[in-house]
């Protein structure tokens, strides 16, 4: 996926660098949040042996980890839409402290 970089935000150095680094760190908080929502789901679940699990101290291991990974992977293809709405938002929110400073440092604001 291609992250449009903000006017005020690609003045930055190493903008495009900084831009793919929120992007990786906003998908791994979205996996976190679907994590939880994927443990929920298979908390629900019946613990019997006709499942496939078989019940015990190992299906509750197996069934973290497998949440994990679900949600790990639902992140990594596109997730909710959750982690291009935190670029967007911090891309934007960078740019507008950026272009602040800038007009504060050339005297455009009275302090």
């Amino acid at each position: 996926m291609t992250i449009a970089i903000a006017p005020g935000f690609a003045t930055l150095p190493n903008a495009a660098s900084a831009a793919e680094r929120l992007r990786e760190q906003a998908v791994e908080l979205e996996g976190i949040f679907l994590n939880t929502l994927v443990s929920e789901m298979f908390k629900s679940l019946e613990t019997d042996s006709e499942n496939g699990f078989g019940g015990g101290y190992a299906e509750e291991t197996w069934r973290g980890m497998m949440a994990e990974q679900y949600s790990s992977e639902m992140a990594r293809a596109g997730g909710i839409g959750i982690a291009d709405q935190m670029v967007a938002h911090l891309i934007e929110a960078q740019a507008a402290a950026t272009s602040t400073a800038d007009l504060n440092a050339i005297g455009a604001y009275s302090r």
